[in-house]
């Protein structure tokens, strides 16, 4: 089985998390929008200066010019947050200005705005020096957003630009989905949690942490635990953690040693095995599985298949739960600026960083129990069976979405 056909596997097998709940909007980043949002204004809800300068009809100065200049009466002065006061509110006389500074409501009459840099500043008078067309200077009611329009959709990722969008409108809620429950399991009676002192056969609990830390956003509650190689112990963790959670990781046991017990004990809960021996390299032995209709996630324990696996599939599980898009990975080619002429038996990733000039392998050392190679790695070079390359070379890269690095 391929990656995507994996992919496309354990999603046919989830259903979407529905449950929303009413959250502030100074509490929402990193949360997932639970409901469509239309604006209920227009923003700006009335038409702006973009300038400082001088609100005038446009008609009145189309023959103004640096040696001819038209001058005109100035009957107000406006600043931003002002009301408009009902002697402008009316019909206004032609031949006349209002002083009006940035983002200052514009009276009904005047259609552009002239700046002040194109005049003599005048006070009581004011002389134009050009010509200009309407709303020049001039930003619409509406002009950003109309009222009745679809701003953002269910699913969205709510960061800044969202943040900013829904406090225009005037949202001091939004309805979010609920958090996603994720539950990490490391398996191995040689994992030791930080703090802890390392024995001399003992290895620190890494990936626990790498996974933690992709998983920060705020859409996600994320708890975790070490077990050791027993297959009592893991089948009581697995099933204590299906009670609550929505997406059950493990990491380690999941090859084919004495001690490799997760395959048997997914069987012994009832789990429905989706997809295992993924032609890739590395992380083939990932198991995805269902059981109660939440999915389950077994990663090798050696740190690089654990994580690249996770970046392979954990958006994708994300997305098909919550329709949220930002935590899938993207693909696209890119130009190589390092020479690759290791071919590989199987479907190969490499870590690897890319930017506008192309995509760099930053450490030679691939090897799935190396973490240290990571460091600066954004994205995966996706090399086909049998493949070898030479720099300048196009290839093929998953980039890691910037919200889980």
């Amino acid at each position: 089985m391929e990656i995507e056909e994996a992919v496309s596997t354990i999603k046919e097998e989830l259903a979407s998390v529905t449950e929303c709940e009413s959250v502030e909007l100074i509490s929402s980043a990193g949360r997932i929008l639970g409901e469509d949002v239309t604006a209920g204004i227009s923003v700006p809800s009335f038409p702006k200066s973009a300038m400082d300068g001088y609100a005038v009809r446009s008609e009145d100065i189309a023959r103004a010019s640096s040696d001819a200049p038209v001058k005109l009466e100035v009957i107000g002065c406006l600043f931003a947050g002002d009301s408009i006061p009902s002697d402008l509110a009316g019909e206004i006389p032609s031949q006349s200005a209002v002083r009006i500074m940035t983002g200052a409501a514009v009276p009904m009459g005047y259609d552009t705005v002239v700046k002040q840099e194109d005049t003599d500043y005048g006070e009581k008078t004011v002389s134009i020096n050009k010509s200009q067309g309407a709303y020049v200077n001039y930003c619409k009611k509406g002009e950003d957003i109309k009222e009745g329009t679809l701003v953002l959709n269910r699913g969205s990722l709510i960061g800044r630009t969202e943040a900013g969008v829904l406090a225009s409108i005037g949202k001091s809620s939004v309805n979010v989905l609920r958090r996603l429950r994720i539950f990490v399991i490391s398996t191995g009676s040689e994992i030791i949690d930080v703090g802890s002192k390392l024995n001399d056969s003992g290895v620190y609990n890494n990936v626990t942490y790498m996974i933690r830390a992709s998983l920060h956003s705020g859409a996600f509650d994320v708890s975790s635990c070490i077990v050791p190689d027993d297959k009592d112990t893991i089948e009581g963790a697995i099933k204590e953690a299906l009670k609550t959670s929505d997406i059950v990781i493990t990491t380690g046991g999941v090859s084919v040693g004495a001690r490799d017990l997760i395959p048997d004990v997914l069987g012994r809960i009832g789990a429905k095995k989706v997809f295992s021996g993924v032609n890739i390299k590395p992380g083939s032995p990932t198991i995805g599985s269902v059981a109660e209709g939440k999915a389950i996630l077994s990663l090798s324990g050696n740190p690089y298949a654990a994580i690249a696996n996770f970046d392979l599939y954990i958006g994708h599980i994300i997305h098909s739960l919550t329709g949220c898009s930002s935590f899938l990975p993207v693909r696209f080619t890119s130009v190589l600026r390092s020479e690759f002429s290791k071919p590989s038996n199987v479907r190969r990733l490499i870590r690897a960083h890319v930017d506008s000039d192309g995509v760099t392998i930053l450490s030679k050392n691939q090897a799935s129990s190396v973490m240290s190679s990571y460091l600066g790695s954004n994205c995966y070079i996706d090399f086909p069976v049998g493949s070898s390359y030479a720099v300048g070379d196009e290839v093929n890269v998953i980039r890691i979405p910037e919200v889980l690095l």
